[in-house]
């Protein structure tokens, strides 16, 4: 459980350098584009500090509890997560309706992904061992 929730967080603390690096530039009119390359370049690298590590404690292969393609769809939802909140704290929009119901549709992947046991092989099963990865 403690991988698990270390692999979050960090999954999370680097989700808010990328979204910042990908977006936050969006509101710096005034910078030119080989400028606001450079920035977000800068403010990206701490995120990698936060991702690499993340993976690795997450990974099955490493001691964790979860397989890289759950490793990839909790990343997705964590991203979704934060660029929520970045959207409408710091770009100032509001998203619409349909961009709800497809936040909600990758949470459920997530919730479909992470349904079942990891194998430390990697492969995902069900109660009573039945593979569950197809």
């Amino acid at each position: 459980m403690i991988r698990a929730t270390t692999t979050v967080v960090l999954l999370f603390c680097s989700n808010v350098f990328m979204t910042y690096a990908w977006y936050g530039h969006l509101k710096k009119a005034a910078w030119s584009i080989p400028l606001a390359i450079v920035l977000s370049w800068l403010i990206a690298l701490p995120e990698y500090a936060l991702q690499v590590p993340a993976n690795r404690l997450g990974h099955v292969a490493h001691g964790g509890p979860f397989s890289a393609p759950q490793l990839k769809i909790l990343q997705e939802a964590i991203t979704l997560t934060v660029f929520g909140a970045f959207t409408i704290l710091v770009l100032k929009e509001a998203p619409r309706v349909r961009d709800y119901v497809a936040f909600g549709l990758i949470i459920l992947a997530v919730v479909v992904a992470m349904s079942g046991r990891v194998e430390r092989g990697g492969q995902a099963s069900a109660v009573g061992g039945v593979a569950a990865g197809n």
